[in-house]
């Protein structure tokens, strides 16, 4: 059953963050990961939650994007995003 990383972040620091952006999609690609949403557009259509930028990454299992997340793959990607921004990050199963 396929799992969905949500990212949802507030980027503090443009310039390096770039690099977090090229350096992701190689660990995620290992990992049977694929990006639905990264940075686009986001609108309101109910509620209050306004996200500054919502990333959606699709992975084949659960089990996939908790090892993705671990990894030491990802670490020095992990380790940037958390330096140049804040944010949540959940997995959830889908049906």
């Amino acid at each position: 059953m396929a799992a969905y990383v949500i990212a949802h972040i507030d980027v503090k620091d443009p310039v390096r963050y770039e690099d977090y952006k090229k350096m992701s999609p190689i660990s995620i690609e290992k990992f049977g990961g694929r990006f639905i949403a990264r940075g686009g557009t986001v609108e309101v259509l109910e509620g209050t939650w306004q996200p500054k930028r919502l990333v959606l990454v699709e992975f084949p299992s659960l089990e996939a994007a908790k090892a993705w997340h671990a990894s030491e793959e990802y670490r020095p990607a992990r380790e940037l995003r958390q330096a140049t921004s804040t944010g949540d990050l959940i997995v959830v199963e889908g049906c």
